[in-house]
């Protein structure tokens, strides 16, 4: 077991064999949770919130079946998914 100290600003050094094990470099984040009879530090993985959104984007464009455009308004869609669901629960009751 490593003894971390705590130094000015609160920052600490983690020991070289568990950023090595884990992983880390500089600028990684961990994230820090209170736990009975001590701190718990967890590696955790930040990405940019455009750039996720960017991702997601083109994640669904490939995962997304292409429909024609419907000719319903969004209260009509909304009826006939309700009315859809009412049917199959009766069906599966």
């Amino acid at each position: 077991m490593a003894l971390v100290r705590v130094k000015r600003s609160a920052q600490i050094t983690l020991p070289a064999e568990l950023r090595k094990q884990f992983h880390l470099e500089e600028g990684d984040y961990l994230e820090a949770e209170a736990v009975e009879g001590g701190i718990l530090l967890k590696p955790v993985s930040v990405i940019d919130r455009t750039q996720a959104g960017q991702h997601l984007l083109a994640l669904l464009e490939r995962v997304h079946a292409k429909q024609p455009p419907s000719d319903q308004s969004p209260q009509e869609e909304e009826e006939e998914i309700a009315r859809l669901i009412k049917e199959m629960r009766r069906e599966h009751a």
